[in-house]
């Protein structure tokens, strides 16, 4: 555990008792503070009642009398659409809202760490779609390297939960633009930004708003290094306002659409190679094409990015591609769960939006393609350069007629349920073929969330092999 400093003898608010909220109720009770919780969720109270929080209605006048900070669960909006009622009243009365991100930062370090002769460091991942396989990918390649390396935030622990690194030690965090938007502390020692696609513009009042939350981590965090993704404009135009100078190679830019070139440090991937630049000159190669953990042109983005970041902690190229062939992957990400009579089963559930799904179907060939779920803002055009690869879709979810009735030219049968559409495109596959699910829209109309989507999915095709 971290625990978290500057609270001692205070009282603080937690609003959202998830994973995050009761991770940052334990911390600032380890650093000294008096915890009032709130949750809409009856249980939710009633477990962080069992662990002896004091339990208090944030929604209520008054409610903040007294209450030095509050620090909000990254689900629950401060802003858009609208503030939730308990964060009204603490801007109301002037009480700061913050995060667990932010009270990681805050609290990370201290005179203890005088002792380590080297300093730990933060690597902090954000971006639309590839950020969890990155930082995933990132701890990874520490490990295999023999490093004190731990992964948190948006994937694996809490950042509150983790154990105080060591001498050299490295912290990977997955950050959504949930927790970069609100922490008011934001320090990493290295910051990767993967790419931007629209997502949540309810909750950020639109793509300006989206990329605004992320770029926080770099305008307001002052990252020794920057690891940009270059390929849409957001990106580039970030790395120009970090950059000082065409060769300041505190930005390292990648890129998977084009040979990045100029007197600055760059990484891209072109028709499966990986390569690094250094002030004009080669420093490193790698064969993306035979990594089976890392299929696609997503992943060869992704495989970039990590690469920047481990070089920037001073990992070589060697090291970085060893470890790249023992990657796994990460479940319902590009996920391959089972080979048959010539047939590929794919499970990337993940691909909760349009952007990702196409990824997905650029990186196969002669796709049984299983979509359609809740979909999000701003329609399926966009998966048009992709449908090449489609042999016919099987649409899931509550509206899958609709869903199906926008994927003009694409063959699509409504089938709804998951049980269905596994079926018929088992039945229909050929050796060759491959059968994906990349549903390009959310879960919730049937599902808790994309993992128990995906493990559907993977049930239903083991069930029939």
């Amino acid at each position: 555990m971290i625990p978290v400093t500057g609270y001692d003898g205070q009282r603080v608010a937690v609003l959202g008792l998830g994973r995050s909220g009761l991770s940052a109720g334990r911390a600032l009770r380890a650093g000294g503070a008096h915890v009032l919780a709130w949750d809409d969720n009856p249980e939710a109270r009633d477990m962080a009642a069992e662990e002896g929080f004091e339990i208090k209605d944030l929604s209520r006048d008054g409610a903040f009398d007294d209450i030095a900070c509050l620090i909000v669960s990254p689900g629950i909006p401060h802003l858009y659409p609208q503030p939730n009622k308990a964060v009204a009243n603490a801007l109301q009365a002037g009480v700061p809202v913050d995060n667990d991100i932010g009270l990681f930062f805050a609290s990370l370090g201290g005179a203890d760490w005088a002792v380590h002769d080297v300093a730990p460091r933060v690597v902090a991942v954000t971006g639309s779609n590839g950020k969890s396989t990155t930082s995933a990918l990132i701890h990874h390649v520490l490990h295999e390297a023999g490093k004190d390396v731990q992964l948190a935030g948006n994937i694996g622990r809490g950042v509150l939960d983790i154990d105080p690194p060591g001498d050299g030690g490295v912290v990977v965090l997955e950050l959504s633009s949930y927790q970069t938007e609100l922490a008011r502390a934001l320090t990493p020692d290295v910051a990767v930004f993967t790419n931007l696609s629209p997502d949540h513009l309810d909750r950020h009042a639109g793509l300006g708003g989206y990329f605004a939350a992320k770029r926080r981590l770099f305008a307001e965090g002052g990252p020794d290094r920057a690891v940009i993704g270059i390929d849409e404009p957001e990106g580039l135009f970030m790395a120009g306002q970090l950059a000082t100078a065409p060769g300041d190679d505190r930005v390292i830019r990648i890129s998977v659409e084009r040979k990045l070139a100029g007197p600055g440090w760059s990484v891209f991937a072109r028709k499966g190679f990986l390569s690094e630049y250094r002030k004009g000159k080669q420093q490193g190669a790698i064969d993306l094409r035979d990594i089976k953990g890392l299929p696609g042109q997503h992943n060869h983005q992704n495989a970039c990015a990590a690469y920047a970041a481990c070089r920037s902690l001073g990992l070589s190229p060697k090291v970085i591609e060893r470890a790249f062939h023992s990657f796994a992957g990460l479940p319902h990400r590009s996920q391959v769960i089972a080979e048959k009579d010539g047939v590929t089963f794919v499970n990337d559930s993940k691909a909760t939006n349009v952007d990702s799904a196409l990824k997905a179907l650029n990186a196969f060939a002669n796709i049984r393609w299983i979509c359609g779920g809740l979909q999000k803002e701003g329609g399926l055009a966009g998966l048009e350069p992709g449908l090449r690869n489609v042999l016919k879709a099987y649409v899931i979810g509550r509206d899958a007629a609709q869903f199906a009735l926008q994927l003009t030219g694409t063959e699509a049968e409504t089938c709804t349920t998951m049980q269905t559409a596994v079926a018929r495109a088992m039945a229909d596959a050929q050796p060759g073929e491959t059968v994906l699910l990349a549903p390009a829209a959310a879960s919730f109309d049937q599902y808790d969330n994309f993992e128990k989507r995906g493990e559907d999915f993977i049930a239903q095709v083991r069930a029939r092999l």
